[in-house]
């Protein structure tokens, strides 16, 4: 497994943003609440979304007053490959 997904939360977030797209900051942190069922530290989580920035996984976009996240074209192929590793154990 690569190192980006051994975070639950950079692997999630990566996730939500393949289903539902581009998304600001606080969107992809209350959906992710959401989730989990229980409040995020701000800076735990623009920290995972940093990572994910710097590795080359997501992209900060200018959009509007507020700079929303999107998953790279390398992000989506760590996506992909997670889902299908996930799907070759959940087979047997």
């Amino acid at each position: 497994m690569t190192k980006w997904l051994q975070s639950g939360r950079r692997r999630d977030v990566c996730i939500i943003l393949a289903g539902e797209g581009p998304l600001h900051g606080q969107a992809l942190k209350s959906r992710l609440e959401s989730q989990y069922d229980q409040r995020i530290e701000p800076k735990s989580f623009y920290g995972a979304l940093d990572t994910l920035v710097d590795n080359g996984h997501l992209e900060l976009r200018e959009a509007g007053i507020h700079d929303e996240y999107a998953l790279t074209d390398a992000g989506r192929r760590m996506v992909d490959e997670q889902f299908a590793w996930m799907a070759e154990h959940l087979d047997d």
